[in-house]
């Protein structure tokens, strides 16, 4: 039904390119992810500027591609496939992203390690760097967001086989 060992292949691989897009983005100006940040952290800094809007947009914009599209690259490759083996690869791929950003990118390093790349200026030594329960939350919007996306992946793949 499902291939165990592809799904832990393209989510290895959908985490490492990602993963490197996003750090990229913050090492070059954690600015850029502002709107990603704790509240606290947001009502303590000024706001983007129209320069780092259009950054944001511009930077921004491989990560969110790699997001959307690499599940679609993925599960077409599939063959003779089910629905719903292509719905599980295609969430198996985004929730593996979603459960690493949490627990690693989001728990590990930015609350708990905190390196200085992640900190915005201003905002030094605030206490919602630590705001686990908010990473939480977004891991929820993730799971929310990976059954979507795997849903539109999974349908799409589908109809065009």
């Amino acid at each position: 039904m499902i291939n165990v060992s592809q799904l832990l292949i393209d989510s290895a691989i959908y985490i490492a390119l990602a993963t490197i897009l996003l750090l990229g983005l913050v090492r070059y100006n954690p600015r850029l992810m502002l709107q990603d940040y704790p509240p606290a952290i947001k009502a303590i800094v000024p706001p983007k500027t129209e320069t780092e809007k259009r950054q944001s947009t511009l930077l921004g914009l491989p990560f969110l591609l790699a997001l959307l599209i690499l599940p679609f690259f993925f599960v077409s490759r599939l063959e003779g496939t089910s629905f719903l083996s292509l719905f599980l690869h295609a969430f198996g791929i985004v929730w593996a992203f979603n459960v690493w950003d949490w627990l690693v990118l989001d728990w590990l390093i930015f609350c708990t390690i905190t390196p200085k790349m992640f900190v915005i200026p201003g905002s030094e030594g605030h206490p919602a760097y630590k705001d686990y329960a908010f990473h939480f939350q977004g891991f929820l919007i993730g799971t929310v967001f990976s059954l979507i996306l795997g849903l539109v992946v999974a349908t799409v793949v589908f109809l065009s086989t």
